[in-house]
């Protein structure tokens, strides 16, 4: 039974040798524990702790983690399963008085301060923190800021844009997004026939083409429907609720036809992913 052994285990840590006492039962000098509070949801990585230690100071430990003041604090012991060993009330004992002489275990930290700075998710919860709104207007009578800098740019160059500067200043040669209409890749998806095999680029993802068309709700043009032979897809072959193809989950990719070549392409393992990918 579980009770028996942990028994055992207080047994020999109590009644141990002095240097076996100092190594602990875990053979080393420090056990590894989960620690979970009463009002965080999220739970903590495992702390070490020295079995040797005081309630008192492991209190005080975990105050710097979750903010609860060692005053404050009920420590209660649990297992694996999450089973209650002991509650830690006197803090002059050490852990391995109660038990807290092996890896794994979960300290449940409660904290009985009605006023915590972490009761109801004050510590959690980022809704609750009242945000600084500046008014248009204030932000206007500011000087140094990205709006004005940006109104000056366009005074100098009316067809300035952020990206083309920062490909200025990379060193770069500047190349416009495509402007895409309904027949942006109608003259590519003309080649395409369902049922043909296909290669997709970037990343050399081989496939076959299980639809050619437009499709509402996502930019205007032409596209393209893949079934790759692996799992490097996007889909299932439902994009925005239309059901386009059929396929098993992860192997449907909606492309923009200039990324698509049909012809003799023999399964490729690969994975890449491309902006013009849906």
């Amino acid at each position: 039974m579980r009770m028996s052994s942990d028994l055992a285990a207080l047994r020999a840590y109590v009644t141990g040798a002095d240097d076996a006492t100092t190594r602990g039962t875990t053979g080393g000098m420090m056990i590894r524990v989960k620690v979970s509070h009463s009002n965080l949801r999220g739970s903590f990585m495992e702390i070490r702790f020295d079995p040797h230690a005081s309630i008192g100071s492991v209190k005080r430990k975990l105050m710097t983690h979750c903010g609860t003041n060692a005053s404050a604090m009920t420590l209660v012991l649990r297992d694996e399963e999450g089973g209650v060993l002991a509650v830690m009330g006197d803090e002059t004992r050490p852990l391995g008085y109660y038990g807290a002489t092996r890896d794994g275990l979960e300290m449940y930290v409660v904290d009985d301060d009605p006023n915590s700075l972490s009761a109801n998710g004050w510590l959690e919860d980022v809704s609750k923190v009242k945000k600084y709104v500046m008014s248009d207007e204030e932000y206007e009578r500011r000087e140094g800021t990205y709006r004005k800098w940006k109104q000056e740019q366009l005074a100098k160059d009316p067809a300035w844009t952020l990206e083309r500067h920062m490909a200025e200043i990379r060193g770069e040669t500047y190349v416009a997004p495509e402007e895409v209409n309904d027949e942006t890749g109608a003259e590519e998806a003309k080649k395409m026939t369902v049922g043909a095999r296909c290669e997709v680029n970037p990343g050399q993802k081989r496939g076959v083409v299980r639809f050619v068309g437009r499709v509402e709700g996502v930019p205007p043009g032409w596209w393209v429907g893949v079934e790759y032979d692996e799992p490097v897809g996007m889909n299932n072959g439902t994009v925005k609720g239309q059901k386009l193809f059929d396929c098993h989950n992860g192997y449907g990719s909606l492309q923009r036809p200039k990324n698509v070549s049909c012809g003799d392409y023999p399964p490729l393992d690969d994975v890449d992913f491309s902006e013009d990918e849906i």
